[in-house]
């Protein structure tokens, strides 16, 4: 059984998360972290994560940047490997956690999703395959109407394997608005869409001559990237000191 603890256990990732954890016979919730509580939880939870003195075998993080550096510390101390699930971190808070993965093991993707995951491997034989053949590239991404960025980490982190296979050579564009030329061979377009409650969806479109390939992706509820967290949670318990991605958790399914 592996045991788990989750920083952000009552917001509703962490609630979902929650509920996956309780229905997996393979692991249990044996903590939470949350500045707010009403009791609910079948677990205990402790509002600052230094008072915790529950074992653990991992711990998920779906919180936020505040408080970042306090979890690591006590990962570091307590050898305590850590799905981080947190987005927005600054480049002194990557820093930060790249420093603590030297000592504690660390797991960190842009998406949590094992689709979207196994989709940036694909991507990277498509690309071999379709580019020299002289097929244009574009990502389109959808989301609901309440996210703040645009495009996508997701999306960018799609094109971003798509353009390791190229040699970095292709030029991210944006915005076609102001061009008024023929569109360059070395670019992949990214395009964003946002409205209603669309969860989230990814469209990476190869188009070549007389014949379209496409890659999709759709996520219909954020169960998905809980799911993605407890895999990732049951794949790293146990794992050495090192930064981690969703990319060594698809190739230990294989």
């Amino acid at each position: 059984m592996i045991r788990i603890m989750m920083r952000g256990c009552n917001g509703k990732m962490g609630q979902c998360i929650s509920r996956i954890v309780a229905e997996d016979p393979e692991t249990e919730m044996v903590a939470g972290i949350d500045i707010y509580d009403d009791g609910h939880n079948p677990y205990p939870v402790f509002k600052d994560i230094r008072d915790c003195n529950v074992q653990a075998d991992c711990l998920i993080d779906f919180s936020g940047v505040t408080g970042l550096e306090d979890m690591l510390d006590y990962c570091v101390e307590k050898n305590l490997p850590c799905v981080l699930c947190t987005t927005g971190l600054s480049k002194e808070q990557l820093d930060a956690v790249t420093e603590a993965s030297k000592k504690v093991a660390i797991l960190k993707s842009a998406n949590m999703s094992l689709g979207i995951n196994l989709l940036l491997k694909m991507l990277k034989d498509a690309t071999n395959i379709l580019a020299p053949a002289g097929f244009d590239i574009e990502i389109v991404e959808k989301h609901h109407n309440l996210k703040k960025d645009a495009p996508s980490g997701t999306a960018l982190a799609l094109a971003d394997s798509i353009n390791e296979e190229l040699n970095n050579e292709y030029e991210y564009v944006f915005d076609r608005s102001q061009r008024r030329e023929q569109r360059p061979k070395k670019e992949i377009g990214l395009s964003a869409v946002r409205g209603g409650t669309i969860v989230g969806d990814h469209d990476v479109i190869f188009a070549g001559e007389d014949e379209v390939i496409t890659f999709s992706h759709m996520a219909y509820s954020k169960a998905v990237f809980g799911k993605g967290a407890v895999q990732a949670a049951k794949f790293l318990a146990g794992k050495g000191p090192g930064y981690y991605t969703m990319s060594n958790v698809i190739d230990a399914s294989l």
